[in-house]
């Protein structure tokens, strides 16, 4: 165990097995481990200065234990060899005082993912400190230099991390990964009379060098921020309402919140027995797809180690196709695991064929949401009420930027009134969404 002996520099094969080891001979029935190294650097911008320079080196480790049906769990950042076995016992000693419940345990042994994948994860940034600063800087004089009406600046900030993880557990499965995740963004302030806008962009990507240019970031959180000046109020009507693909993906992710077997099996989602049932229009289809080379939630297998499929899909023709489950949430439901413990991977969702412009005209009057404040959902009921920002739109042109007004429904009735689902996909992160229209919604305003 020499090499157990500093948290630093530790070979996490190694310190996994151990704790498997140490977790059975403390007299667990079945355990797991995950294991993290990594390192990120942080860069911001602001006012044509360097700001702050933030460099971070991250050790983390989770154990989770099983003995007669309860468990217990520990983390640490600590990955010697006492800091180990110091985990192992205070998870031990949680779980003598847990609850017995026959649904807890690993995950399958039959569903572990026997065939590693690599999904081209990992793309270390090589460039030094000095030259992450000068892409920050870039960037943030690209956007106070596009128009004069850009009077100040949140800054702008270049985040790289790079990493490396182990999961185990006392099946006999082991992985191993190597990941990393980039991202540049900025963040502005206009003016003109009376009024002032902040609006921002941001790229993010695993491979640095698939990032947006630092200028075209800036550039762009600059025209935002200028668009929205002069915004106005507008007053109380029922009107359609196009969400932008950055705003539209949180209609989805409101939907997957419903699909999640904790909800369904605590009877607490208004997604509960909808499977089978048409619960969006039959031009809706949304697949998940966690073998996507360098996407950012690919994987081959979830956070218990069960193997993962190359396209599962979740609503086929407006139709449910199934919940998103953990081995213990599908226990609970007497259902199969659909290898979503740590969440759903790579969602698209499909689109009727129309870009930006077109969805725009189709819509005529309305409004378009490019901003999104506030979280009033009732996940029971699906009743849905957020602020937002965004333009008013006529005849199938944006007329002016509209501000302080709120959007209501219920999200069943949206779902099954969308109109379309545009080809402007928005490729950054978990969900790849273009603008989604929905035919009516309840608009507070002045």
């Amino acid at each position: 165990m020499s090499k157990l002996n500093t948290g630093v520099g530790v070979n996490l094969t190694d310190a996994a097995q151990f704790a498997l080891e140490y977790a059975k001979q403390s007299g667990a029935d079945q355990s797991e481990v995950s294991l993290h190294l990594g390192t990120g650097v942080s860069v911001t911008a602001r006012q044509r200065e360097l700001e702050t320079v933030e460099k971070h080196n991250d050790a983390q480790l989770v154990v989770s234990v099983y003995r007669e049906h309860k468990t217990g769990s520990a983390s640490s950042a600590d990955l010697s060899e006492s800091g180990i076995k110091a985990s192992v016992d205070a998870a031990m000693s949680i779980a003598r005082y847990t609850g017995a419940d026959d649904c807890l345990g690993l995950a399958d042994a039959d569903g572990m993912a026997t065939k590693p994948l690599d999904l081209d994860l990992y793309h270390p940034w090589t460039d030094d400190v000095s030259q992450l600063a000068d892409i920050a800087l870039q960037c943030e004089s690209a956007a106070l230099d596009a128009d004069s009406r850009i009077s100040n600046t949140e800054g702008a900030s270049v985040n790289s991390y790079s990493g490396c993880a182990v999961y185990a557990n006392s099946h006999g499965f082991l992985s191993e990964t190597s990941s990393s995740q980039h991202s540049i963004s900025c963040s502005v302030i206009g003016g003109k009379d009376d009024s002032m806008q902040r609006d921002y962009w941001y790229d993010s990507n695993r491979n640095p060098l698939k990032l947006q240019t630092a200028e075209e970031i800036g550039l762009t959180a600059a025209r935002r921020t200028v668009e929205r000046l002069g915004a106005k109020q507008i007053g109380s009507c029922q009107a359609p309402v196009m969400f932008d693909p950055s705003s539209a993906k949180s209609l989805i992710g409101h939907l997957i919140g419903a699909l999640k077997g904790g909800a369904i099996y605590k009877k607490a989602s208004f997604m509960l027995d909808k499977v089978g049932q048409q619960v969006l229009p039959d031009f809706v289809s949304i697949t998940e797809n966690p073998h996507i080379l360098g996407a950012a939630g690919s994987a081959y297998h979830d956070g218990e180690g069960t193997a993962t499929q190359a396209q599962r899909s979740l609503v086929s023709g407006g139709v449910l196709q199934g919940y998103v489950l953990a081995s213990y949430t599908a226990r609970k439901l007497g259902l199969q695991s659909t290898a979503n413990s740590g969440g759903v991977r790579n969602l698209r969702v499909s689109n009727t064929g129309q870009d930006f412009a077109e969805l725009l005209s189709q819509m005529t009057t309305g409004l378009l949401v490019t901003e999104l404040i506030g979280s009033g959902i009732n996940m029971v009921t699906g009743d849905y009420s957020r602020g937002a920002a965004g333009y008013w739109v006529e005849n199938g042109v944006i007329q002016y930027p509209v501000e302080e007004i709120t959007i209501a429904g219920n999200l069943l009735d949206m779902y099954q009134h969308m109109v379309a689902l545009g080809n402007d996909y928005d490729t950054r992160g978990n969900t790849e969404c273009g603008s989604i229209v929905i035919e009516n919604m309840t608009i507070a305003g002045s």
